[in-house]
């Protein structure tokens, strides 16, 4: 892995966070790497390798967003909140992401995303219950894919290919997240069907720093509308509903 990153398969990197125990004796341990910045962004904690290169898979999303905003996305901070979420698919994320798409002149047909039932279980339930089944809109990327979609139209950019690494939606975020991370390793493929980046751990929270430093839109979104970062019972919403300018996003494999 370049970029003076190092791998979790070179050594090192995770260590020892929580311990469960049963009875007296440890019964499983999970392994984890945190790290705590200062206000300068120097590292004054870090538990295991803060260098350690990630996929940060949908923590990225505030970073990926702020690079459609540079990129001349204009939205309420209501649909850029939903821009950067991993929404639980509710009837009121869909027809948020509907009105991005709405007002690029697009539909949820132009979502190259892939198909999944809502994240939210009363939500699915009744989903399947009328017959329902998994689309791209109820994924909990879909805001993700309407935010560059919207992107695309606002620089006449194509719309069918949008998910190429090579499109120019694309390399703008892949430049911004190498801006604000200060270098991405290596560009995967997401979950989602979207690109994806390797970058520090460290590098990643002062991108996020960034962003609140600078009340950034996006920052400013998420903070004002945590209910659409994730759903009501989540931890991301609850901790941003409980502490007022907190700026929090979670990602797939287990990244906060």
């Amino acid at each position: 892995m370049g970029d003076g990153l190092r791998s979790l398969a070179s050594g090192g990197g995770h260590v020892p966070v929580a311990v469960i125990g049963r009875s007296e004796v440890d019964e499983s341990v999970h392994f984890g790497t945190a790290v705590a910045l200062d206000a300068g962004r120097t590292v004054v904690y870090a538990a295991g390798d803060p260098d350690i290169g990630i996929y940060p898979r949908s923590a990225l999303k505030p970073l990926q967003a702020s690079a459609m905003v540079a990129n001349g996305l204009e939205l309420p901070l209501e649909q850029l909140a939903v821009v950067a979420a991993s929404h639980d698919g509710t009837d009121r994320h869909c027809d948020m992401v509907r009105k991005v798409l709405k007002g690029a002149g697009l539909s949820e047909t132009a979502l190259r995303n892939v198909a999944s039932m809502p994240y939210d279980e009363r939500t699915a339930a009744s989903f399947l219950l009328a017959g329902g089944g998994p689309t791209p809109i109820r994924m909990n990327c879909s805001g993700k894919h309407a935010g560059m979609l919207a992107t695309c139209v606002a620089n006449g950019w194509s719309t069918e290919d949008y998910l190429d690494c090579d499109h120019p939606v694309q390399r703008a975020i892949t430049a911004e997240i190498d801006l604000r991370a200060l270098g991405v390793a290596h560009v995967g493929t997401d979950g989602c069907g979207a690109p994806t980046h390797v970058v520090g751990l460290a590098n990643l929270a002062r991108g996020f720093a960034g962003l609140a430093a600078e009340h950034h839109a996006v920052y400013m979104a998420m903070t004002a509308h945590p209910e659409m970062l994730a759903g009501a019972n989540r931890d991301v919403t609850l901790l941003m509903r409980g502490i007022p300018g907190l700026m929090v996003k979670d990602g797939a494999e287990g990244v906060c």
